[in-house]
């Protein structure tokens, strides 16, 4: 019997680097995990990656009407959620004199909007004592040259897990937030600029100088944090922030 045995999760952003990861934990600890993702065919390859405890909804969070198309999914399959793992979103590396409201909306929508939307839109089929993980970063409360708004919006996810935490204590329902520092993903990669072999190693040398473990994160090494943060053995846990960062932002 795994942690999550006979639970139902959904995980946003699952189709590739921590919200993949993440779903072939939950999967191995007993849960059914509901994925989604804007593309198809790389939505569709993950699923099948997954296997037969795993489907996927093509939606992007930025929009509350694919979110409705989500959950109408779950509904009508599990009629329950017991795991919401918030994945989706993205950052782009952007002076401040190269910020445009294009750039505003983007970030916005998809870190702040879709992670609110998300949440309320799951609440109905959340199983009381259940547990909602917001992925923060450590640029929230570190500062990161030229990521000022992607760090701006997971301040922001942080101070509505703080709130909705307190506002679901009455059901039992856990909010917490789970912040990676630099992690070995195609979107670290595609952040940086980074999009052939020596440049990916470029990235991760740069990162990795900087950290005090001297390494950027694995995608295991965050999916086995939300396991817990999932789990009962984070029962006494809510309104927190786990980083999974190397000491980056704590040292």
């Amino acid at each position: 019997m795994g942690q999550l045995s006979d639970r139902v999760a959904l995980i946003t952003g699952g189709t590739a680097g921590i919200g993949l990861a993440t779903a072939r934990r939950f999967i191995k600890e007993g849960a059914f995990v509901y994925i989604t993702g804007r593309r198809r065919p790389e939505l569709d390859a993950a699923v099948e990656n997954l296997g037969t405890q795993a489907a996927g909804v093509q939606g992007d969070v930025a929009d509350p009407h694919a979110i409705d198309q989500v959950i109408s999914a779950i509904r009508q399959r599990h009629g329950r959620l017991d795991i919401v793992f918030v994945n989706a979103g993205g950052g782009s590396v952007l002076p401040l004199t190269e910020i445009t409201q294009k750039d505003y909306d983007r970030h916005f929508s998809v870190n702040v909007a879709g992670a609110l939307f998300t949440v309320q839109k799951a609440l109905p089929l959340m199983t009381n004592g259940g547990s909602i993980i917001l992925v923060g970063s450590v640029s929230a409360s570190r500062n990161v040259p030229q990521m000022s708004l992607y760090g701006a919006t997971k301040a922001a996810l942080r101070s509505l897990g703080r709130s909705w935490a307190y506002e679901l204590t009455e059901r039992g329902i856990r909010v917490n937030i789970l912040s990676p520092g630099p992690i070995d993903t195609p979107a670290t990669y595609v952040a940086a600029g980074a999009h052939d072999d020596e440049s990916r190693q470029q990235v991760r040398d740069q990162m990795g100088s900087s950290i005090p473990l001297a390494r950027i994160g694995r995608p295991e090494e965050v999916a086995a944090t939300a396991v817990f943060l999932a789990s009962d053995q984070s029962s006494f846990t809510t309104g927190a922030e786990l980083f999974v960062d190397g000491g980056l932002g704590q040292m």
